[in-house]
């Protein structure tokens, strides 16, 4: 176990107070002891705070903002409270300082290297400094520091944000504890909540904080809300270019993949799980979990299924035991995961199915799929409209003969299906130790390239010309159609028809023949306009699954131009599976988050499933949007126009 202490390396916060007594200050110094009695006077502080290598003095300009006294101090940065002159509001200035390598230019406030040799250690964090502020300026969520302004000026670096007043968790939890008042898993909730949005947000653009933990967690009492602090990114860079790692990692909360890189164990989102399932241990049982790195060797942790019997929920316990565990493939893989196993609701469903709140972001695909580029999510909002579009020519009566069919299934095979069947292998695989190893590699031009066919535009209406209509007999009533049966490869086709033409989906695969138990499938997804990804596979036994998104990677935004690769290295893929037969997917970019609740859909390994074809085509038959039921509906923003825009491709799979 650890105790709390002392972080040389982080900003500490010093408390206001009042100012010292002008005049002299008695200090007593006793050596009885050595039969001295002298009594020393220290002569009186300077009026002007000691800029001589530590703070700049109140009163100083750094553009246009007056320093107006401390915040803070660290070994890697000062915090100032500040006036911006410019918008007459106090703010919070944060300059770049690493003491250990920087120093003042006599009273100036120009920064320079104390020796050479640390240059290119200052020049790098400096770097990882401004791109820090660069990333929180681009967020915008309640529980997230926002940065106003950052910039570059005398050899150092400086950031504006807020200036606001609250407590830490830490102390929070001291105040409780001192009060006699156990946190209960209601209050726990109340904090994990917007806490785990604000990760989510954080972590659709694959960046992670490292560096949770409970004096890194602020209450504004003002507000009422809980805030995420210090990312510290340019203290990281520090310190891993000098091997000073254990200087900034807290025992007890971070996980074992942040002291080394360990084969196959790399950071990610688990990361962060880790860190926060610490906090809510520490918050619970009064002390950090065992140090991770002495739990490879001998694990002693103590579940809190059995620490917290009969305060919490069992499944509450069961989470944050689940997020704790040393192994990073054992563990929690991603906030969402872990918001659903703490039972916080279902706003930041990571299948993204609803509309969605502000700052409730879902988790992007992990780093380590490099050759991958930034894929995210963002509120309901319509990308860059485009000329109107022709109209969509009518869905075809029948499918082409070129086309591979999907057979319609009467009911679905006992088991699983081959759909789930292959996403538990592809997750077995994580047990398995390939988790960090599914990323496709680079091979040559892809072999099938199912790109969407144009839509035509419709010729335009002859001139019209007035004529009498003669009297006809009244014509007898037409049959009732009979209703055909629901064909999922006809709907397919029908949602590929109805596409915008502006769109320009191209779904490519480099091998169409799988071989069951060896093959996973491989697909690679671009389009000429940006939008949410979607795939969703109908195999041979019937078996229909929402692919993309799912709740290993989370919602997918694909930018213009982007080429997104499947699996992308999230530890999901999708193995080829018996029977064997054919395998298709609908690839679809849409304009707008889609919903397809309207399928009753339940989670299996990470995907959304769908029922046996014989109920979608119940359900289809009541359905009332203009598309096919397959294709969900647009979540559009509440009063604001609509227009169900996407583009779609197919791709087929021979599984063998």
């Amino acid at each position: 176990m650890t105790s709390d202490a002392h972080d040389d390396d982080r900003t500490v916060i010093r408390p206001s107070g009042p100012a010292p007594a002008a005049g002299f200050q008695s200090t007593e110094w006793s050596a009885e002891a050595a039969g001295d009695r002298t009594v020393i006077a220290p002569p009186p502080p300077p009026v002007v705070e000691d800029d001589s290598g530590g703070h700049l003095a109140r009163g100083t300009m750094l553009a246009e903002f007056r320093l107006d006294g401390l915040i803070g101090e660290g070994g890697f940065g000062v915090v100032y409270k500040a006036f911006d002159t410019s918008l007459e509001r106090e703010v919070a200035l944060k300059e770049y300082m690493p003491s250990s390598l920087a120093q003042r230019v006599g009273k100036t406030s120009q920064v320079q290297v104390k020796s050479e040799r640390y240059r290119e250690t200052f020049l790098a964090g400096r770097e990882s400094f401004v791109k820090e502020a660069k990333m929180l300026a681009s967020f915008d969520h309640p529980s997230l520091v926002k940065v106003y302004r950052f910039w570059e000026a005398n050899g150092t670096a400086y950031m504006v944000m807020p200036l606001l007043k609250g407590t830490t968790l830490k102390d929070v939890l001291s105040e409780k504890k001192a009060g006699g008042q156990a946190p209960d898993e209601a209050w726990l909730r109340s904090v994990l909540g917007p806490l785990t949005e604000a990760l989510l947000v954080i972590h659709a653009e694959q960046v992670y904080h490292r560096d949770i933990a409970p004096d890194n967690v602020m209450y504004l009492p003002e507000k009422d809300r809980w805030l995420l602090l210090d990312f510290g990114a340019a203290r990281r860079v520090i310190s891993e270019q000098t091997q000073a790692l254990t200087v900034i990692l807290k025992p007890g909360y971070a996980p074992v993949e942040q002291y080394a890189e360990i084969p196959g164990m790399k950071q990610g989102p688990w990361t962060d799980v880790y860190a926060l399932a610490a906090v809510v241990y520490f918050a619970i049982v009064g002390r950090t979990p065992p140090p991770s790195v002495g739990r490879l060797l001998n694990d002693n942790y103590k579940p809190l299924l059995q620490a917290a019997a009969g305060r919490f929920s069992d499944a509450f316990l069961s989470a944050v035991d689940r997020a704790l565990a040393v192994r990073p493939e054992q563990r929690t893989q991603s906030i969402g995961e872990f918001r659903s196993d703490l039972g916080l609701g279902v706003a930041p469903d990571p299948y993204a199915t609803r509309p969605i709140p502000p700052g409730t972001e879902m988790p992007a695909r992990r780093p380590e799929a490099h050759h991958v580029q930034q894929a995210t999510v963002a509120l309901p909002t319509p990308f860059a409209k485009t000329p109107p579009a022709a109209q969509p020519q009518q869905a075809p009566a029948s499918r082409p003969a070129a086309t591979p069919g999907v057979q319609p299934a009467a009911a679905a095979p006992k088991g699983k299906g081959a759909l789930i069947g292959a996403a538990v292998a592809g997750v077995l695989a994580v047990a398995g130790g390939a988790y960090f190893a599914l990323t496709p590699s680079s091979q040559p031009a892809p072999a099938v390239v199912a790109a969407a066919p144009p839509v035509a535009a419709p010729a335009p209406a002859p001139a019209a010309s007035v004529v009498a209509p003669a009297p006809a007999p009244m014509p007898a009533p037409a049959p009732t159609p009979v209703q055909a049966p629901f064909d999922v490869g006809r709907e397919f086709e029908r949602i590929v028809a109805r596409q915008s033409p502006t769109f320009g989906v191209r779904a490519e695969t480099k091998k169409v023949d799988l071989q069951i138990g060896k093959d996973d499938h491989k697909f690679s997804v671009t389009a000429d306009r940006e939008g949410y990804l979607y795939v969703v596979a109908s195999a041979s036994d019937g078996s229909l699954a929402q692919i993309v998104p799912n709740s290993m990677g989370g919602s997918v935004k694909l930018k213009k131009g982007q080429t997104w690769r499947f699996p992308t290295g999230d530890g999901f893929a999708l193995a080829a599976d018996a029977p064997a037969g054919s395998t298709t997917m609908l690839v679809m970019v849409s304009a707008w988050q889609r919903s397809h609740d309207a399928l009753n859909p339940k989670t299996e390994s990470h995907i959304r499933i769908f029922p046996a074809v014989a109920e979608i085509g119940a359900l289809a038959a009541r359905w009332d949007g203009p598309n096919s039921i397959l294709a969900g509906k647009p979540l559009c923003a509440a009063g604001g126009p609509c227009d169900d825009e996407y583009g779609a491709a197919l791709l087929h799979y021979n599984v063998k």
